[in-house]
């Protein structure tokens, strides 16, 4: 069965890429279509032949990700104009403006002097670790090696690759009884369990066991390499890959045990983007529920706060022109993400559909904040669960959005059933959480 889906996944992404390739009117996208549809069929027909799926998964996000992102970088260094989305110049403007002035953004006055048809490329609606980047083309000029969506590509690569070891290695952890309601969580339960089991606020010490991939770790795998939508974002864009990738290595740290990491790595992509503030946050839950809040909190809220200080610093108007005024469409320009998911078509059709849209969208936070609290995550899987289904739930009642944004909830969803070997070992019996796995 395994293998049939895997023949469906990549015949179907070769016929997106080819339709891609012969109809977007982005013209990076058609080039990435062009050379990903190769890609996708050759991983189609070599499906039966190749015995190790998760083998022929990174091979194939090699072909349809990694390659034609290395061709555009190249073009684009050789003087093409049309070989990257605006997301990779802005972060790239980001990291000039931050080695020159100590702040990637520009200032409201300035973005007001840029010529109209330019203006919204003097936005810069990141979170200030974006910049970094940025930095390599800032030192080095343009080259090909110092595109962002290289730097992107390396950061995914290391970070994917960490994840998957740790989820590879054999599980030792222990099982928390954790308490119903956040009232209890004032005095969390002890671990129960075998009287060998690790205490979860310290790594097990013992080496490092690996284990042959699951199949579930390889449709985690798969979602967050081969997938169309994560595949074209990395090779054209690529800014929402890291933040991705850091995500699943902060649940990937969590289900191991290492909690301190964990925050580490949510931190950094909280740092970089606005939508890893929700993976914190059930991490936070999460955390406090298993009581390795004290060793998570550090990393997890320190870092993106840190990296706010200098921007806050240099220039504080323009750090909220750009990461508040301009995303809530209070800038001189409007953003140009426009997707027909429910909350942007209220938007657009009813009378006061933005503040409809709006008050859906605060409404269902604060319903799935409710859920979180009352029955909150006792498990990496579980909150992985918490984590998907909240971001898609944003996703489509936001009144601006992408349809790019869907990657975050597939492969946080499909990687959800990666983080737990076994179910039954790793929860108890009488966990009520809102997503049991």
């Amino acid at each position: 069965m395994t293998k049939k889906l895997d023949l469906a996944l990549y015949a179907l992404s070769a016929v997106f890429a080819l339709v891609t390739a012969l109809t977007s009117t982005l013209l990076p996208h058609r080039a990435w279509g062009a050379v990903a549809a190769g890609g996708y069929l050759a991983a189609a027909l070599l499906v039966y032949l190749v015995q190790r799926r998760d083998l022929l998964a990174w091979a194939t996000w090699g072909a349809v990700a990694l390659l034609p992102l290395v061709i555009q970088a190249v073009q684009r260094a050789g003087g093409r104009t049309d070989r990257a989305q605006e997301e990779v110049l802005v972060v790239e403007h980001m990291g000039e403006s931050l080695l020159r002035s100590g702040t990637p953004y520009l200032s409201r006055t300035e973005i007001a002097a840029i010529p109209l048809d330019e203006r919204l490329l003097g936005y810069r609606p990141y979170q200030p670790g974006m910049s970094v980047f940025g930095v390599p083309r800032a030192l080095a000029g343009d080259h090909w090696f110092t595109d962002a969506r290289i730097w992107f590509a390396i950061a995914t690569v290391v970070t994917l690759g960490a994840a998957v070891t740790l989820l590879r290695s054999l599980p030792n952890p222990a099982v928390i009884r954790a308490p119903r309601t956040f009232l209890a969580w004032i005095r969390p339960a002890a671990p129960v369990g075998p009287a060998s089991a690790p205490d979860p606020d310290r790594p097990s010490s013992e080496p490092l066991v690996v284990s042959p991939v699951s199949p579930a770790l390889v449709r985690a795998v798969q979602a967050a390499t081969v997938l169309p939508v994560t595949a074209l974002t990395l090779a054209t864009g690529g800014d929402d890959i890291p933040v991705l990738a850091l995500c699943l290595l902060a649940l990937a740290l969590a289900a191991t045990g290492r909690p301190g990491w964990s925050g580490t790595a949510v931190g950094a992509a909280a740092a970089c983007k606005l939508f890893a503030l929700p993976v914190v946050a059930v991490l936070i839950v999460y955390s406090v529920v298993t009581g390795t809040w004290r060793r998570f909190l550090p990393g997890a809220v320190g870092l993106p706060l840190l990296a706010l200080l200098p921007p806050l610093l240099v220039d504080a108007d323009a750090l909220i022109e750009n990461v508040l005024r301009f995303p809530m469409g209070h800038g001189l320009v409007t953003s140009p993400a426009q997707s027909p998911f429910p909350g942007y078509l209220i938007a657009q059709s009813l009378p006061a559909g933005r503040y409809i849209a709006s008050g859906l969208l605060i409404l269902a936070a604060a319903v799935i904040g409710f859920l979180l609290l009352r029955r909150p995550p006792r498990t990496a899987t579980s909150a992985a669960l918490f984590c998907g289904y909240g971001l898609l739930t944003a996703i489509l009642l936001m009144p601006t959005t992408r349809f790019g944004y869907l990657l975050y909830p597939a492969a946080l969803l499909l990687f959800a059933p990666a983080l737990s070997k076994d179910t039954g070992s790793s929860a108890p019996r009488h966990d009520t959480a809102l997503y049991r796995h």
